[in-house]
């Protein structure tokens, strides 16, 4: 994968104890020194921006539109053909809703065109090769600026500070990062500068989970940066062995994953503090924080221009109303992503906060793809993830699980027992969610090993192998 020069990919593989030396003498500087001007600039915007009215962020957000089009009318191939296909001229975008005349396009549109779809040459010192993890299989590819971080950053940690963290406390990590075991056999490293600490996500077994608590316990009052699944995973455990939790962890910031209602809930409780969701993707076209008051998104738009739309392309703007997120990037200046449908799904709110005063889009219920979290009944209808409570004691003597389908109406539970597990959990298990499926689903249960996570260290609840085009 090719990755430009820039400070972040530099220090990211910088070999440990080189990390370790440098990072002791650097890491004395105020970690917003440390990660440049830009980002402090950024933070700056960032803090104005968020209390902006309407009118100001329509015109922000028109100014940027209007540019990231004329780039890509300009210096792509691609776009050029787009936008003259439909009639519309970058210059005749005099507001927001003129950019609904071009058609949307989505991950096919990206990895079937992507090379003209291209502004400057791949090869350039400032550009990184992204891949993302693919719904249904299909990665997506595509090219982005290296200073991509350093206007993101700013967005992640603004919204964190609702929750009452502040830049350079600790924060203990549990994500897609690989780490190899410290000098005391912990899968655990520290980075000096931004003050984290990373602990392996893909080695989650009985003995690290309660070493990674004991570890964390120790480093004063921090944040559990994670992804949902890790959370309740790490949650199940402390609820196995009654174990209290660490009374220094003042927040869960939850990413990357849906966000179910009944693992939010069951977190808090055993934990103690908030269950923080923010919303983003490797694209870099939307980015939505929750509320401080709520548990609702605000969309920010400063980064990116967002859209709800129903199936028909229509623009959501009834409360209660469920769409599909569509975003027209302004990070990505390499591979413009104009009204892209990014499969993902929420329920749109209003247009402003009437708890904190925000006038920010507010959406709820965030969902990734429609597939990839549905199991197919027998008569093609789809089982939402969500309806499943896997917090209820089906699962008590599981450490992990797993749905894999691929025909319609048939499906394998493969889990991964605890010591406790017997026949009569098995049994109880089946009979519980063969209730769920009313007979529209056969299910068969079986016990292994492990559990693979997806190539960045997510929980993939269903593994889905049904083409999702026939849904």
């Amino acid at each position: 994968m090719k990755q430009a020069l820039s400070r972040k990919n530099i220090w990211e593989h910088l070999p440990r104890p080189l990390k370790k030396i440098s990072g002791h003498a650097v890491g004395l500087l105020p970690v917003s020194h440390i990660l440049g001007k830009q980002f402090r600039n950024g933070m700056k915007f960032i803090d104005e921006a968020q209390w902006w009215s309407h009118e100001q962020f329509k015109a922000y957000q028109l100014q940027q539109v209007q540019q990231i089009c004329t780039l890509a009318f300009e210096k792509s191939t691609f776009y050029r053909a787009h936008f003259s296909a439909t009639g519309l001229h970058p210059k005749k975008i005099k507001d927001l809703s003129d950019i609904e005349q071009l058609p949307t396009i989505n991950r096919d549109t990206i990895n079937n065109h992507l090379e003209h779809m291209l502004t400057v040459s791949p090869k350039g010192l400032n550009v990184d090769y992204i891949t993302t993890g693919g719904t249904g299989g299909v990665p997506l590819r595509f090219y982005i600026g290296a200073e991509r971080s350093q206007v993101e950053y700013p967005y992640l940690i603004s919204g964190w500070q609702r929750t009452g963290y502040q830049l350079g406390m600790p924060m203990a990590v549990l994500r897609g990062r690989i780490v190899p075991p410290d000098q005391h056999g912990l899968p655990h490293e520290y980075d000096p500068l931004l003050r984290h600490h990373y602990y392996s996500n893909f080695q989650m077994t009985e003995e690290n989970m309660g070493r990674y608590l004991e570890h964390i316990g120790n480093l004063g009052p921090c944040f559990l940066h994670i992804y949902p699944s890790s959370a309740s995973n790490l949650t199940r455990y402390m609820l196995r062995h009654k174990i209290k939790a660490v009374q220094n962890i003042k927040g869960i910031l939850a990413e990357s994953e849906n966000v179910y209602p009944e693992q939010r809930r069951l977190v808090e409780e055993v934990f103690g503090c908030r269950y923080f969701s923010s919303y983003g993707h490797t694209e870099k076209l939307v980015a939505a924080a929750e509320c401080e008051k709520s548990n609702n998104y605000h969309v920010w738009p400063t980064y990116g221009y967002f859209e709800l739309l129903s199936p028909d392309g229509r623009a959501i703007t009834t409360p209660g109303e469920r769409g599909e997120i569509v975003g027209t990037g302004f990070i990505n200046k390499i591979v413009p992503f104009i009204r892209y449908r990014t499969g993902d799904y929420a329920t749109y709110i209003g247009d402003s906060c009437q708890e904190c005063g925000r006038a920010m889009p507010i959406i709820a219920d965030i969902q990734g793809h429609n597939i990839q979290e549905h199991l197919i009944a027998e008569d093609g209808s789809l089982i939402t993830w969500s309806a499943i409570n896997v917090h209820d004691d089906t699962f008590d003597h599981i450490r992990q699980f797993q749905f894999y389908q691929e025909t319609p109406g048939k499906a394998i539970l493969k889990i991964v027992p605890t010591t406790e597990l017997r026949k009569r959990d098995i049994a109880l298990m089946q009979s519980n969610l063969s209730k769920k499926f009313a007979g529209n689903l056969w299910l068969d249960i079986k016990l292994v090993d492990k559990i693979a996570l997806s190539q960045r260290g997510k929980t993939i609840f269903v593994d889905q192998h049904i083409p999702q085009e026939k849904y």
